[in-house]
């Protein structure tokens, strides 16, 4: 069974279930509060481990209480971790609400951006059939995805949003998947507004096979010059409990499957099927408790 490494952002999410979002100087009494770990990297790591498939996370954890509650929540799931952080700073922190009755979520969050990284071993791509990077530890990401190729493992990125630097990543990508809110600088979309001026503007940087998902909305894909949608499974508002990490739980699926030898195509709409599964349940990996 080929391994697959994570490569990105680790956070310690403070997640609160609320009525509703407070208004400018409203406070608001929470349902539940829960500390968990978070993350694009880490979360997609974490879904790989749930479906027993070895994994490995290439993260920026550094020191402090912080960082040690993080590395041992990741050891507990069957992470295994590999830190990169050259500092003694402490992970990215986040505050996730929760809005109860639509599992619509509003996150506040430092990342990693910037962060000084070293540059990982390569021997951390031993046995690795697919590579995830999410933009967030691009020279990290860069060497290893550079790497990665050279060793005929499948490079995936997870695009939440565009980061500085992140055409660099991109030449070295074979496969993009782009939330919805994904955008790229008016210079490499020409100022276009065609509907699929996003994944052609990332094709353009390298990925053969570019997708964007939109939701609960078909998947848009861009592959080899051939346009189509992925459809995604039917969620009734009525059982949607958390969208929380849903797109990390799409990202990590698409990625084990690529580690296995599927299909691109097959891998994403593998991946569709569980996250929407997941969004069901509380937390980024309630839905793997949950049967």
């Amino acid at each position: 069974m080929s391994r697959v490494v994570c490569c990105g952002l680790t956070t310690l999410d403070l997640t609160q279930v609320v009525d509703r979002v407070p208004a400018p100087d409203e406070k608001v009494v929470a349902r539940s509060v829960t500390v968990d770990v978070g993350g694009p990297a880490a979360n997609a790591a974490r879904t790989v481990a749930a479906l027993q498939h070895p994994v490995t996370l290439v993260t920026a954890l550094g020191t402090g209480p912080v960082a040690g509650l993080a590395r041992e929540l990741l050891a507990a799931e069957g992470v295994e971790v590999v830190d990169v952080a050259a500092d003694d700073g402490a992970p990215a922190l986040s505050t996730v609400l929760v809005t109860a009755g639509t599992g619509e979520r509003a996150v506040v969050s430092t990342n990693a951006v910037g962060r000084a990284t070293a540059t990982p071993a390569g021997d951390v791509l031993d046995r690795a059939g697919a590579l995830l990077v999410d933009g967030h530890l691009l020279a990290a990401q860069t060497a290893l995805a550079r790497e990665a190729r050279a060793r005929g493992a499948v490079v995936l990125l997870d695009g939440g949003s565009w980061k500085p630097g992140l055409e660099d990543l991109l030449a070295h990508v074979d496969l993009a998947l782009l939330s919805a809110d994904f955008t790229l600088p008016p210079e490499l979309t020409g100022n276009s507004r065609a509907r699929d001026a996003v994944l052609d503007a990332t094709a353009r940087l390298g990925p053969v096979f570019v997708a964007q998902s939109h939701g609960p909305d078909p998947i848009r894909v861009l592959a080899e010059g051939r346009r189509y949608t992925l459809p995604v499974p039917h969620v009734p508002a009525g059982e949607v409990v958390d969208t929380l990490g849903a797109g990390d739980v799409l990202h990590g699926v698409t990625a084990m499957h690529l580690a296995d030898g599927a299909s691109w195509c097959n891998a994403v709409a593998r991946g569709a099927r569980v996250a929407s599964r997941s969004v069901r349940y509380a937390g980024a990996l309630g839905w793997a408790a949950g049967g």
